[in-house]
């Protein structure tokens, strides 16, 4: 398991790739071979892992677009079984 630290810059692991499908209005994750559906939570984090923003910064982020606060315990659990599946990965 990925012990992810609030310093730590995640990214989405190649050759995955985040896609909204406007047909289902549901973001899509693409992986070699299958394709993932993701609820709303998943997509918005999932689309904030770019490599360039702290785990921090990304849980800043999202409480200020939802109106939501303490979601760290949240993120970090999403991210430690985002990155058991191998869709992200440890950037910086």
């Amino acid at each position: 398991m990925t012990r992810w630290e609030l310093s730590d810059q995640p990214r989405l692991r190649s050759p995955a790739r985040m896609k909204y499908d406007k047909a289902r209005s549901t973001e899509l994750l693409l992986l070699p071979e299958r394709v993932v559906e993701l609820n709303a939570t998943a997509g918005a984090i999932l689309r904030l892992c770019d490599g360039e923003r702290t785990i921090s910064q990304m849980i800043e982020q999202l409480e200020a677009t939802y109106g939501e606060s303490n979601l760290e315990a949240d993120v970090r659990d999403f991210l430690h079984q985002a990155a058991d599946r191998g869709w992200v990965e440890r950037w910086k």
